[in-house]
């Protein structure tokens, strides 16, 4: 197609679009507010008015060109021409949206966006940096079918209702258990946080469930049950072992505890054990008696099956350096047993 023409015809098609687009947006009195459809009005002439400065810069290089020129790849030209268009069309909604992002117009951005540009995403983005959190929403769930971000607008906007629907839709169960307790309505987020720790449950994530009863629910013995359930039935066993002895802040309640639960103990947790008496030894010099004593048991229980074992006593004993020598002198003298 001759670019002159295709220019020509351009400018005849773009205006007759652009009365349609008024015609259109006068229609929307009839369901929107006086000044919205006027801003939105403004908007349009404002673009169709850069569009046209464009075009008429191009008819007037494209004139010059074909004067000094002639016809010369009229063809490549000509598909360059439409791109050069629409670029340059594009640059300049973009400066536009850009100018009133800077002068704190985000409406009027967002509509840039979404009307000329035809990105729903950045224009719900502008609505939302604005701090038009409903209305940034709305267009995350109605143009886009982003529920994850509408639920967060909804949420910003204290919009609680709105944003609970959404996270129950989507599942994430703790979440909506976080909203009603919000909004203090502690039956129902309880409901749901139960929910989350028996699918921690479910899944062997025993500190997870604990955690969801200690912190969420404010139930600590729950908590503790689920973490000596953890321990007992060998699902993350040093970690429900450990955050048991964690949640226990009465230093004589704690002994008594680590001395009972030993006494319990099968043979195969006993070096599991052994491990967590090193947390506990160092958390109170009270303490250090009784986890010393178990490490003494434990050890000397499975130096004949797992020599190495024989080290953890340096760890019971930082400050004894004649333990130190007693554990070369083991070493040595069982190295020699195994050589002879």
């Amino acid at each position: 197609m001759n670019k002159q023409k295709f220019i020509d015809k351009f400018i005849a098609a773009f205006v007759l679009l652009a009365m349609f687009k008024v015609v259109g947006i006068a229609a929307q009195l009839f369901h929107e507010s006086f000044w919205s459809v006027i801003g939105t009005l403004i908007i349009f002439l404002i673009a169709a008015f850069i569009i046209l400065l464009v075009i008429t810069s191009l008819k007037d290089k494209e004139q010059n060109n074909r004067n000094s020129g002639g016809r010369k790849g009229s063809g490549s030209s000509s598909f360059y021409l439409e791109n050069s268009l629409f670029d340059k069309i594009r640059s300049k909604y973009e400066e536009l949206a850009e100018k009133y992002i800077a002068e704190k117009e985000y409406k009027k951005a967002a509509r840039v966006y979404m009307n000329l540009l035809q990105d729903n995403y950045r224009g719900a983005k502008t609505l939302e940096n604005g701090g038009f959190y409903n209305e940034a929403a709305v267009v995350y769930l109605k143009k886009l079918n982003n529920k994850s971000d509408a639920a967060v607008c909804y949420e910003k906007a204290k919009q609680h209702k709105k944003a609970i629907d959404l996270y129950k839709e989507m599942e994430q169960k703790e979440k909506v258990g976080d909203l009603y307790k919000e909004i203090n309505d502690l039956r129902n987020a309880h409901y749901y946080y139960q929910l989350v720790a028996d699918d921690y449950v479910s899944n062997n994530q025993m500190v997870k469930a604990s955690l969801v009863y200690r912190k969420k629910m404010e139930r600590t013995e729950d908590a503790q049950e689920v973490l000596l359930k953890g321990w007992e039935e060998d699902k993350d066993a040093f970690n429900c072992l450990n955050n048991y002895f964690a949640n226990i802040f009465d230093v004589k309640k704690l002994e008594s505890e680590i001395l009972h639960l030993y006494e319990k103990t099968p043979a195969y947790k006993k070096v599991t054990y052994l491990e967590a008496m090193k947390h506990e030894f160092k958390k109170d010099p009270k303490l250090q008696a009784a986890t010393r004593n178990i490490a003494y048991e434990i050890i000397a229980e499975k130096v004949n099956t797992r020599s190495e074992i024989v080290n953890e006593l340096k760890f019971f004993n930082p400050h004894d350096d004649v333990i130190l020598k007693d554990i070369s002198r083991f070493k040595t003298g069982r190295n020699k047993m195994f050589r002879n």
